[in-house]
Parts: C-alpha cells; structure tokens; sequence
C-alpha cells in the first residue's frame, strides 16, 4: 500500500468562535489528537490557502487556535461559525519538553499573538497541577484593546502569579490589573533569582532578546531558556526550506529551541 499524502488535510467542525479584540479571535474545532504544548497545525479552506497556527489548549477532545487576521487564509478563518467546515493536517513540530520541567518553577513570558502558543502551557500545568511548582506568567500587549484571553488570565490570577503590562494606555485608565510599560519592566521588578527555574519565552523578536539579556544578568543560563521561534512554515514537514534558521527548520527542528541550540544565529 502506499504511504498516506502527508499533505492531505482532514476536514473538520467548528465547535465555537470566540472574538478576542478586532483582529484577533479563538476557533474551538472538534479534532481529537494528541499533541503537544508548542505544536502547530496547518489550517486550509479550499480556494483560499493554507497557514501555521499554534494550538492554544491542551485537550485531547478539541483543539483551540488563537489567530490574527493579517491575509486572506486567516480573514477567511474569521467568518467561520459553528457548525462550518475547515481543513487541517498536523500536529507538527517539536515541542515544550514538559517532562523535563517536573518539579520547577516556570517563567511563561510572552508578548502580543507570541502569548497565544504560551497558553497552551498553561492550560497543560493546570491539568498537571502537581508536577510543578510556581508558575509566574508576564504577559505584554499593545494596549488593553489587544488583551487576548481576557477570561482565561482572570482565572489564572487565582491560581498563579500573573503580571500583564501594557505598551500605552488607550482609555485613560489601565483596566485588568495591567501595568503601563513592557514586560522587562515586570522582570525587572520580581528580582527572580535562577534557582529551580526555566523559562519560556514567545513574542517578538526585539522583546525575546531584551528578556533573555536581563535573565543572563541575573545568572540564568542558556538550558534554563526556551523560545518558540515564529516562521511562515509552507509544508511543515521538512521539504520546502522555507523555515530554515541557519541550518535548522522551525517546523521540524524547532519552533520550540533551548536558547544554547539557536543562541549564536544571527539576524534571526
């Protein structure tokens, strides 16, 4: 028999949609598959293309993604309802090695649609409550008008140390407890010291650098730190060259990297 197209995509239902702000939103789909916390699926509608998107939970009942509108593929996601059908083939990708985290405490950081691969992190502790110890979440956004995942960071406030900054104040008054500032001011001020602890970083690349600078001032070493690359990842599967790092591809070889695997690759 021959080997199944690895390009094939399967379809499947929308289970809910959930608007987050103006451009971005939530897709609950019925896929039952056991993934990963970092892993990425590639969503399609016929006609229109195909795109990454970072699974946002940690189920294997369902699958959420979280996406911007930023072209036609995921403009098109967003008329999506309950009920209507879309196409995806994965997971894919190297993960999180949450096996490895048993026992420590983690600093989740990550900034604008970067926090959307983070959530599925969390929702993972959450249901593995008790292989780890303190979890410390810094989250920064634009404004509160990008906030995603507005009822989710509620709960995790009652659970979990949760600091959210905010570039700029857009309504006069910082609601959700947020800070104005960046996400290295939170660092900063929560002095962590590096004992029993491994970060996880997700966001721009300006701000994942200005993050990893202060940990290494604080004497974090590079297999304390972990980053998920961002890449326009074509096939997913290590044959289009396209996601290549210097060497590496972000859909097989990463997203997810120890910082001491990628830390030398310039320009990146």
């Amino acid at each position: 028999m021959p080997n199944k197209n690895p390009y094939l995509p399967k379809p499947c239902k929308v289970l809910d949609f959930f608007r987050e702000t103006f451009d971005n939103f939530t897709l609950k789909i019925d896929m039952k598959i056991k993934h990963e916390p970092g892993q990425f699926v590639q969503v399609s509608i016929p006609g229109f293309g195909e795109a990454p998107i970072s699974i946002c939970s940690d189920s294997e009942q369902f699958i959420k993604l979280n996406i911007r509108e930023v072209g036609n593929v995921t403009k098109e996601l967003s008329k999506l309802r309950k009920g209507d059908t879309l196409f995806i083939r994965g997971p894919y990708g190297r993960s999180y090695p949450m096996s490895q985290f048993k026992g420590k405490d983690l600093v989740i950081i990550g900034g604008g649609c970067g926090v959307a691969p983070l959530k599925c992190v969390v929702d993972y502790v959450q249901n593995h409550r008790k292989d780890y110890k303190d979890l410390y979440i810094i989250l920064g956004y634009r404004s509160e008008d990008d906030i995603i995942f507005k009822k989710e960071v509620g709960k995790w406030r009652k659970q979990f140390h949760v600091y959210l900054t905010l570039d700029k104040k857009t309504h006069g008054k910082l609601c959700y407890n947020a800070k104005q500032g960046f996400v290295t001011d939170a660092l900063k001020k929560l002095n962590l010291t590096n004992e029993n602890k491994t970060v996880l970083i997700c966001g721009p690349p300006v701000m994942m650098r200005s993050v990893i600078e202060i940990l290494k001032q604080e004497n974090f070493n590079d297999k304390q730190i972990f980053i998920s690359a961002e890449r326009l990842m074509y096939c997913g599967i290590g044959i289009c060259c396209h996601c290549m790092i210097k060497g590496k591809f972000a859909c097989t070889d990463g997203p997810v990297f120890r910082y001491d695997e990628i830390k030398d690759i310039k320009n990146d």
